[in-house]
């Protein structure tokens, strides 16, 4: 063999027993990883806007709803908003994003609104041919569906939104991973009864929007599964905060936010009670795209003529990272980072066809 090749094969052999070392080390098993979709930093880090509060279309009495989110600091105005994010997640783990602290987290595909952001969260690269939201199949293959080809994984990857276009960001005809998304029933067998109530309900309950489906039907039906089948990898997308923010109620924008952080503490209580998920489960977080701020009216919209809509956030949370809290370090990190982190966490190192964003430093220990 030529010195060349023996350096090469050198090479290969060392990767290959870093790759195992931190597999070795890790305690991450599984993995939940959500999305709340065009949730803005500027709430997640600062709680209610006051010039917002008090100045909503649609709302008569701004009086209550400034009583109910307002505070005298933004951080006790953020954890009014948030509370598990502000206690729980930022006690235990990280949250990146705010932009004051020279914090950044950024996208970097060029459209800043959901299909092309949830491509390049998935897939850890930007495709210049993904320009749309329409319900076109993904052509490229995502971290859920790599994961769910090795062995060990196979089987064991789901997905679930409220947007009806998941089932084609994920591809689900050719990735086989299950997706109940937009306003699918759950299926199967085996149902617990409350699946079986969820489909009989869902269908009595109407949508605030034709290609939506509330929340409460996405959390309920992905928590039942993660009962049932114990998925090492669940995608889980609630959509509500984009759509009531379009809709320019920014006192139902407020209200989803307060509930989604309720379902994800539901969800991670469940995964410290679970002897499947305990102490062997992390959380990623974050959001697809992010909104106006310069021109407040603005916040009601996204995509690249909103000054701000490529400004997001990231948190981590389980039994690999550290305990930083909100990360004060000045730095940028960026959206198409997430896929190889989060197979990072399962021990992977995740490669596509395109160059992907790499591990975000200092998320795992």
């Amino acid at each position: 063999m030529k010195v060349k090749e023996w350096f090469l094969a050198g090479i290969l052999v060392f990767n290959v027993v870093c790759v195992y070392a931190q597999s070795a080390t890790l305690n991450t098993e599984n993995v939940f990883f959500i999305t709340l979709d065009g949730l803005r930093w500027q709430e997640l880090f600062y709680g209610a806007d006051d010039s917002l509060l008090t100045n909503i279309k649609f709302v008569k009495d701004t009086a209550a709803l400034k009583k109910s989110y307002w505070a005298p600091t933004y951080q006790e105005k953020r954890k009014i908003l948030m509370p598990w994010f502000w206690s729980t997640l930022a006690d235990n783990g990280q949250i990146l994003g705010n932009k004051n602290l020279g914090n950044l987290a950024l996208v970097t595909n060029i459209h800043w609104f959901s299909y092309p952001g949830y491509n390049e969260i998935l897939t850890g690269y930007t495709d210049p041919y993904i320009k749309s939201n329409d319900k076109i199949n993904n052509p490229n293959i995502t971290v859920l569906e790599w994961l769910n080809q090795k062995p060990e994984l196979n089987g064991r990857v789901a997905a679930f939104g409220s947007w009806v276009v998941f089932p084609y960001i994920i591809n689900t005809e050719r990735s086989g991973i299950p997706v109940n998304a937009g306003f699918d029933i759950a299926k199967g067998e085996d149902l617990s009864i409350k699946e079986i109530y969820l489909n009989e309900i869902q269908g009595q309950t109407h949508s605030p929007w034709s290609s939506v489906r509330l929340d409460v039907f996405t959390h309920h039906y992905a928590v039942e599964y993660a009962k049932r089948k114990h998925p090492k990898v669940m995608f889980i997308s609630y959509g509500e905060t984009d759509d009531f923010a379009h809709d320019s109620r920014y006192d139902h924008y407020l209200d989803a936010t307060k509930r989604t952080d309720k379902f994800i503490q539901e969800l991670w209580d469940f995964c410290q009670q679970d002897p499947v998920y305990k102490d062997k489960t992390t959380f990623v977080i974050t959001t697809d795209h992010g909104r106006g701020d310069v021109v407040k009216k603005e916040w009601t919209s996204h995509g690249k003529i909103f000054v701000g809509s490529n400004e997001i956030w990231m948190a981590f949370l389980g039994p690999d990272t550290p305990a930083s809290g909100e990360r004060k370090d000045k730095g940028r990190f960026f959206q198409n980072q997430v896929a190889k982190t989060v197979a990072a966490f399962l021990g992977f190192d995740y490669q596509n066809k395109e160059e992907v964003g790499e591990v975000i430093p200092g998320v795992i220990k």
